[in-house]
């Protein structure tokens, strides 16, 4: 690859990465895995194409010292390891066993996403806190919930087996 070539490569993969991480952030809602485990793929393959790229990153920008560590770490680990990281999400959830399981469990603990500020129409998204085998999930449901969420009892959703054996949830619903 030509340093052209390079130069327009790097960005184009740091902006893919940072915009999967909003597609991460949907299916993680609705997947039960363990924050530890995405963050340790996102810098497993960050470290990895770091060490295995260095050189030609190094060769095709203008930096020295902190500055080319710097700005090639935080490529490699928003850039590719974030892609990886989506893939990850993006296979384990829509290639999840397609029988379901439905099952009913009751609210914990509840809370709130707050509207975002200057953004019209943002609203208070509700987040009801369940205990899934053992571990608080937290689920975020929209913002016509908002008023009536101390009403609600329990959540009812089917689950399925995702393709990496992580648990995806579909269809929640909010019980009285």
């Amino acid at each position: 690859m030509t340093k052209k070539q390079r130069k327009i490569f790097y960005p184009t993969i740091f902006i893919l990465g940072i915009f999967s991480m909003v597609w991460q952030v949907v299916i993680y809602r609705n997947t039960i895995i363990e924050l530890s485990i995405l963050i340790g793929i996102i810098l497993v393959i960050g470290i990895i194409s770091f060490l295995l790229d260095f050189k030609n990153y190094g060769k095709t920008y203008n930096y020295s010292g902190i500055g080319l560590y710097f700005y090639s770490s935080m490529h490699y680990v928003c850039g590719f390891g974030f892609l990886a990281c989506s893939i990850f999400m993006l296979t384990n959830y829509y290639l999840a066993d397609k029988k379901t399981t439905t099952e009913n469990y009751e609210i914990i603990d509840r809370t709130f996403l707050p509207k975002r500020p200057g953004k019209a129409g943002s609203e208070n998204k509700p987040v009801f806190i369940i205990e899934y085998k053992g571990k608080r999930k937290e689920l975020v449901f929209y913002s016509q919930f908002y008023k009536k969420m101390n009403l609600y009892k329990s959540v009812e959703f089917e689950i399925r087996d995702g393709f990496f054996g992580f648990d995806v949830l579909k269809n929640k619903k909010l019980i009285e």
